[in-house]
């Protein structure tokens, strides 16, 4: 060892008494400690990694094995930590020492293994000493008989060296492959599979030549397939079966020089009876194709295929079923990527003619027990390619058409028109682009004549799978002609108008939809005008006395409707849709077509929806910029003045219903403007109700000098239109300034603290939030809500102020306004909340506003109009304010603690589950006392918070069985139908609480649930039949 230490001379003077003394106690005295401050000195510079070889002279050539394994151990200890400051030449001389201990004792074997792995790290290896490493390794160690620490270290060892000296180990050849074979071969520990599947795949992804060894490489890793293996409870390593499962798919799928071996074990491997082995079977025979040529399946195609009929056609599991067919997929596809030659067979041909001739007759069987497992087969392979389609279609088709034509059985007719269905949308997946032609070219006219007869039929469910498969026909470019699409639509407005069952309707508008995207112009042309004409056509006079003619008439102009928004999704659909709808109010509004109010908000839900989803097209906002809005805007208007100048005559369109179905609207297109258009709307509506601007309205035949922001006394027709407001100004972008801000928000004030009408005011307030949440922070909007603060507080500090509830609707929006955006004042407006719950007359309002806080509103302040909101608001408002809560109803007289409950439920039931879970043991005093609530609405909040956290009981909650199993037993007789059901879910939780916990209160529970047994309404006595099972079972033979 002395020749080992001096091949280096010594520049740097070393402690050799503290290297000494680091040895001795590390070797001797067993410190393992000493050996990270051996490592310091190393790294410090105090002594080199050479001088502490020369220091353990004694130790490394000592008789004694456990001597000589200390001091390896404590080089490689050493090593760990300094691998990177190695010369070339000091590595060269370690990897030579470490290789010779490889010969010594079996106890020294753990250490230098330790050793050599921290050597293939470094960047200073020296060429060929990787090789030199692995000879040693392969043929002096046997890493089975290893621990399983220093077998990883052996794993580790090789994926370093394949990182870093890929072009060495290839030298090796089929050597390097038979060592690790050697290697790997009995390894059970799920840890090192994963490092050992690692090392596998790397070989042949990379191209390692696996020479003569590929039937054991891949002995040695299939012996492990399919995996079987369930992660112990708790297990810190956090392997998973799924993870064992990839890398080893990884392996087997590499490369086709595995087929002749992989392709009969997974054969062998479906006959399991464990679903998860045939699940496991097939998704690694669908991954293996994708490698494959045709010629490495030929032989085993017969085999492969019986066994993937059998798992579609006996399958007891949809997920075995579903890896069944997509592994048909993917060897069809595997097949359909052959090259044909003048002498070669075709294989994809002769494939397909087995599986024809074991499923095509099934199609024909007169009780079609098994044509859908044979269809699902023959579509699998349909969809894999463009050439399987044509060949599948052409032998399937016909047969199924002609079924479809002499049957006379609805039901059968329905079967066979789904299986044409899946198999046009099989033939649309596997279609290579828009421009070929179509393989049911030749079907098509027999397909339209089978549609359009299922369509003509009485029978509902066989017209709603007719318009299902007309979808998927028409989605199939260029197949339809221009008068298939019109006699479509010819049918489908048929049944538009005559077929009131709910179920075909909804069918009927989905393919009206998806048809109107695909061919707009046929629909401008023959559908829109005809739903237009039957819309506006008055029933007979006589039917009008007749309720059920009326509804049906209803129902009609309900269906046209939704249609009308179903087919405008093409920016030219609209721009004809569209005016119909405005025409409805129209005529609403001028009486000259009745239409109900009911299908007035249908007909803004209606131009709601075109604005959702029509696409974000200039000519598309700039319709609902110029036409849409400007319409709804001067048809409002026109109602609120004829609201005021006839009494006794009133338009729909001033009813709240309508009003509130076109705010909507306005915010839906407003917030998809462009930010000129957006500008430009922000100005027109603020100078419409600031100023009384009607310039930009059609039909301005509008008064002079109108306020809209001004109730006139008792009437209150145009101070509602403030909601109208709203939905324009808060739904842009925050980057659109608002005109005229400042005396838009003093007017919105004074409208919410003076105007009696609950519509205006509450309009008025969440339009001042909505502006408020927007407007950039800073002493502007400080001094803005201080006013504001100041005025409402004013208000509600008189008990005798009119105007009470007004002042107090404007301060909770406020709050939301900044509770939303974290704004600091939040806290000003939410202590004067906490005070309110003590009021008289407002605390029972305060309390339910908690729920306003936490809620999201589809008009105002959401994400969608472009509000300021942070994200987890919620848990930032709990966790600051349910302490106060607490306080306030310790500190509160019996009568308004119920405000105080009221408060609490709502915040929690707002709050999302997970949080709810950690966050209720502290809280569950309170929740306990609110169950006994009189309040129904305070009772249904708590119980939905604590149903998620009895599935999983804190101690607390365990500590408090006695009070909660009372209240719930007590709610069980509440009047509340909602307030019985979730009772009686809790205490069906109960019942899985410890049975030691439980079990006194059995006979109590049975008694109370025979009561709610006999309850009048179906879906309690169907919970208390649940209920009452489990605790019957408890603590009995069989049960818990």
């Amino acid at each position: 060892m002395r020749g080992v230490g001096g091949v280096r001379g010594g520049t740097m003077a070393a402690d050799s008494t503290l290297l000494l003394s680091l040895v001795e106690e590390f070797v001797s005295g067993l410190q393992d400690s000493k050996a990270k401050d051996a490592a310091k000195g190393v790294k410090d510079g105090q002594f080199t990694v050479l001088q502490l070889v020369e220091a353990l002279g004694l130790s490394l050539t000592s008789s004694q094995a456990p001597t000589r394994a200390r001091g390896v151990q404590l080089l490689s200890e050493v090593l760990k930590e300094c691998y990177g400051e190695l010369t070339e030449r000091e590595v060269e001389v370690l990897i030579a020492f470490y290789e010779n201990r490889l010969k010594d004792h079996y106890v020294i074997t753990p250490p230098v293994l330790q050793g050599l792995r921290a050597l293939t790290r470094c960047t200073t290896l020296p060429p060929g000493s990787a090789v030199s490493m692995l000879r040693s390794l392969f043929q002096d160690v046997h890493v089975q008989s290893l621990m399983l620490a220093e077998r990883a270290c052996v794993y580790s060892m090789l994926i370093n060296l394949m990182e870093t000296r890929e072009a060495e180990l290839k030298g090796l050849g089929a050597d390097f492959v038979f060592g690790f074979v050697q290697s790997m071969d009995g390894e059970r520990d799920p840890r090192n599979l994963l490092l050992a599947f690692q090392i596998a795949k790397s070989i042949i992804h990379r191209g390692y030549d696996l020479g003569k060894f590929t039937e054991e490489l891949f002995e040695v890793t299939s012996c492990y397939f399919p995996i079987d293996f369930t992660p112990p409870p708790n297990d810190p390593h956090g392997i998973t079966k799924e993870e064992l499962i990839q890398e080893l798919r990884g392996v087997l799928t590499g490369t086709p020089k595995f087929a002749e071996f992989l392709l009969p074990l997974i054969i062998e491997k479906l006959d399991s009876d464990v679903p998860s082995a045939k699940l496991d079977s097939l998704q690694t025979l669908t991954a293996c194709v994708s490698q494959y040529e045709h010629k490495d399946l030929a032989e085993f195609l017969e085999g492969l295929w019986a066994s993937l009929r059998r798992e579609v056609f006996q399958t007891s599991s949809e997920n075995v079923e579903s890896a069944g067919l997509a592994a048909l997929t993917a060897l069809t596809s595997c097949l359909s990527r052959s090259v044909l030659n003048s002498d070669s067979e075709d294989s994809l041909s002769s494939f397909l003619d087995l599986i024809l001739k074991d499923c095509k007759h099934h199609l024909c069987e007169p009780d079609l027990k098994l044509v859908w497992p044979s269809a699902k087969l023959l579509q699998a392979t349909c969809c894999a390619s463009n050439r399987a389609s044509h060949i599948v279609t052409a032998a399937v088709m016909p047969s199924l058409i002609d079924q479809y034509n002499s049957r006379t059985q609805c039901s059968q007719r329905r079967t066979l028109l789904e299986v044409v269905q899946r198999f046009i949308q099989s033939v649309k997946s596997s279609q290579s682009s828009d421009s070929d032609e179509s393989v049911l070219s030749a079907f098509r006219e027999a397909l339209c004549s089978v549609m359009f007869s299922a369509l003509s039929e009485s029978d509902s469910s066989l017209q709603i799978t007719a318009t299902s498969a007309l979808t998927s026909l028409a989605q199939l470019t260029g197949l339809l002609l221009d008068s298939d699409i019109e006699l479509a639509i010819d049918h489908l407005t048929r049944l538009l108008l005559i077929e009131e069952d709910g179920r075909v309707s909804a069918a009927v508008v989905e393919c009206a939809g998806a048809l109107a995207e695909l061919h707009p112009a046929a629909f401008i042309a023959k559908l829109i005008p005809r739903l237009k004409h039957e819309m506006f056509c008055e029933p007979m006079a006589q039917d009008l006395t007749e309720p059920s003619k009326q509804h049906s008439h209803h129902a009609m102009r309900q269906r046209c409707l939704s249609a009308l928004a179903a087919v405008s999704k093409q920016s030219s659909v609209v721009q004809d849709s569209t005016p119909v709808l405005l025409e409805v109010l129209s005529s609403a509004h001028t009486g000259s077509v009745s239409f109900s109010v009911d299908e007035v908000v249908l007909a803004c839900h209606s131009l709601q929806r075109i604005a959702e989803q029509v696409e974000d097209e200039e000519e598309t906002g700039r319709c609902f910029h110029d036409v849409i809005i400007p319409r709804l805007l001067s048809l409002a208007l026109q109602a609120a003045l004829q609201g005021e100048g006839s009494p006794g005559v009133r338009s729909p369109l001033v009813e709240e219903a309508v009003l509130s179905a076109m705010v909507p609207v306005i915010s839906t297109s407003c917030s998809r403007l462009q930010p000129t258009m957006a500008a430009q709307t922000a100005s027109r509506a603020v100078s419409l109700f600031l100023d009384g601007d009607v310039s930009f309205l059609p039909d301005n035949s509008f008064p002079s000098h109108i306020q809209l922001l001004k109730q006139q006394g008792d009437s209150w027709s145009q101070s509602q239109m403030v909601c109208l407001l709203m939905g324009c100004v808060c739904s842009l972008p925050r980057s659109v300034e608002v005109p005229q801000i400042d005396q838009l928000l003093s007017a919105l004030e004074e409208m919410s603290c003076t105007c009696s009408h609950q519509l205006s005011y509450t309009s008025a307030a969440k339009c001042f939030a909505g502006l408020v949440n927007k407007r950039p922070p800073g002493d502007s909007l400080d001094s803005l809500i201080q006013r504001t603060m100041k005025r409402v507080c004013s208000e509600l500090d008189s008990t005798s102020s009119s105007v009470r509830i007004q002042a107090f609707t404007l301060m909770i929006w406020v709050a939301k306004a900044l509770l939303l955006r974290y704004h600091p004042l939040f806290k000003t407006l939410t202590d004067k909340l906490f005070s309110l719950l003590d009021d008289t007359d407002l605390g029972p309002m305060a309390a339910d506003s908690f729920s306003l806080l936490m809620s999201d509103f589809t008009d105002v302040l959401n994400r969608s109009c472009h509000a300021d909101v942070r994200i987890m608001y919620r848990q930032r408002f709990f966790s600051e304010n349910s302490a106060k809560l607490v306080q306030g109803f310790n500190a509160a007289t019996q009568e308004k603690k119920s405000n105080y409950l009221k408060a609490l439920s709502n915040i929690v039931n707002k709050l999302p589950k997970q949080v709810q879970v950690t966050e209720l043991p502290a809280l569950l005093s309170l929740l306990l006392e609110a169950l006994t609530c009189p309040d129904q609405g305070v009772q249904l909040s708590t119980l939905s918070c604590l149903e998620p956290v009895l599935i999983n009981p804190p101690p607390a909650l365990i500590q408090q069985l006695e009070a909660l199993v009372n209240r719930l037993l007590a709610l069980l007789c509440s009047p509340a139908m909602n307030v019985r059901i979730v009772s009686l879910r809790c205490i069906h939780a109960l019942s899985s609480f410890p049975v030691h916990e439980v079990l006194p209160f059995r006979a109590r529970v049975l008694r109370a649930l025979a009561k709610p047994l006999d309850d009048k309404k179906r879906l309690v006595r169907s919970e208390a039949v649940q209920a009452r099972g489990e605790w019957f079972l408890l603590g009995s033979p069989g049960g818990r």
